[in-house]
């Protein structure tokens, strides 16, 4: 996936919660699910980075501040707090026989993740919402395209 970011704008202001005209989007995956949300009628409402989550992280013990990538509500009431990720980093990276730099990395960026997840899904549960981690797979599933 290369990376791509910038500020989205959106052609249906009313669906914005928050600043329209400071809509951040830090992957052409997350770009693409914006236009997704402002373009989709089972769409009420959407934001990026306004629900701010605080956590404490696995790899340091210390207090964090999770930016959830959306928010989303539907037309059926339920509303979606949204990671979006490439699914290799959803799941644990395998044991290799050498521990190199790159793979300490891949362990802690999980156990990380992991942390904001949980908080993420504790927070949703508090409130009647719905967290998910939307990979490439979920995102082809809502007919969203990556390539183009």
């Amino acid at each position: 996936m290369k990376y791509y970011s910038g500020t989205f704008r959106p052609k249906n202001i009313h669906k914005y919660e928050g600043d329209h005209r400071n809509i951040k989007y830090r992957s052409l995956w997350e770009y693409k699910t914006l236009k997704w949300c402002d373009e989709n009628p089972d769409v009420v409402s959407y934001s990026s980075e306004e629900v701010i989550i605080p956590y404490r992280c696995a790899t340091d013990n210390k207090y964090h501040r999770y930016f959830m990538d959306l928010k989303i509500k539907f037309k059926n009431g339920q509303t979606y707090l949204i990671e979006i990720k490439p699914k290799k980093q959803t799941q644990q990276p395998k044991r290799k026989s050498r521990i190199t730099k790159a793979y300490v990395n891949e362990v802690m960026t999980y156990a990380k993740n992991q942390s904001k997840w949980k908080a993420a899904d504790e927070l949703c549960k508090d409130r009647g919402w719905i967290f998910e981690v939307w990979t490439e797979e979920t995102l082809k599933n809502l007919g969203i395209k990556l390539l183009t």
